[in-house]
């Protein structure tokens, strides 16, 4: 059983030719809206990827609430530990531009009440057969609450040090599996723009250090991880993105259910490869993200 301690969005995505520039104004092509926060995009990535799933966050009462929890419930994702507060649902606001690459602004909301005591009762009934995993767009408290917990349950812990905070090093060090990207990887290990060769010496010192397994996602360029004393690659599919959003996320879904499936670390890690840049063939994050028969037919 994998449960998800995260956020819950509903993400407001504008498409345009190029991204702005700051203090530019420019024409969009197009505008929807989609089910998204990292935490609900990974819980459903794990859904789809065929392992039972709990989602663990909170909604408002407005009318985003039911759209941002439909995809996660048509799956048949737990949705039991989502609360309902009484701020409005988290939004993302969203620019992807004719490139696929995009810039979010997100607002917490009802995710900003998540706390400690959820965390203590999303864990509680965990096993150390179970996997718990995490991102970063909910109180750095309720995480760190999180990880402890999960740590003396002997629960197995994923984090994905996205987005960004202050807080991302040293949370990402209390996790048993970090996933982060290269700008992140570098704020984890401390060192600014690493070269190729710094940046595998640098997680295989972190590693060695931490004693987690570290994962490293690099775009186009695929995956780097350090597990148990090894380095693994694991490449990606060559493809003409049309957005990237969620890509990561589904990652962090597909390697969690790899690993609650018992597959080889190495297997976990290219099938979540893999359904990473399904996930970017298709506009949004949970409408992108990919049926496990799909990521089967190109594993």
């Amino acid at each position: 059983m994998i449960t998800v301690f995260g956020s819950i969005n509903m993400d407001l995505i504008a498409t345009t030719a190029r991204l702005p520039k700051p203090g530019e104004t420019v024409t969009g092509n197009s505008f929807t809206t989609a089910a998204g926060g990292k935490g609900a995009n990974q819980a459903l990535a794990a859904t789809r990827a065929g392992a039972s799933v709990r989602m663990a966050g909170a909604v408002g009462w407005d009318a985003f609430a039911e759209s941002a929890l439909g995809l996660m419930k048509e799956a048949g994702t737990d949705l039991s530990l989502v609360k309902t507060a009484s701020e409005p649902t988290g939004t993302a606001h969203i620019l992807v531009g004719g490139d696929g690459e995009n810039v979010i602004v997100v607002v917490a909301s009802a995710n900003g009440t998540v706390n400690e005591a959820d965390a203590l009762a999303a864990i509680e009934t965990m096993t150390p057969q179970d996997t718990l995993v995490l991102q970063l767009e909910v109180p750095p408290e309720a995480v760190e609450g999180a990880l402890i917990a999960a740590r003396e349950r002997g629960v197995r812990s994923i984090i994905n040090i996205a987005p960004l905070t202050g807080h991302a090093a040293a949370l990402g060090r209390m996790a048993d599996i970090v996933v982060a990207n290269e700008t992140e990887f570098e704020r984890l290990a401390g060192r600014d723009r690493l070269s190729p060769d710094e940046r595998r010496s640098a997680i295989r010192a972190l590693s060695a250090e931490t004693g987690q397994t570290v994962i490293v996602t690099l775009g186009a360029d695929g995956v780097i991880a350090m597990h148990e004393g090894e380095m693994y690659t694991a490449a990606g599919l060559v493809i003409e993105p049309v957005d990237t959003v969620g890509a990561g996320d589904t990652f962090c879904g597909y390697l969690a259910a790899g690993l609650d499936a018992g597959l080889p670390f190495e297997t976990a890690l290219r099938r979540a490869a893999v359904a990473g840049s399904l996930a970017c063939l298709k506009p949004g994050a949970q409408p992108a993200i990919p049926l496990a028969s799909a990521v089967d037919a190109a594993f």
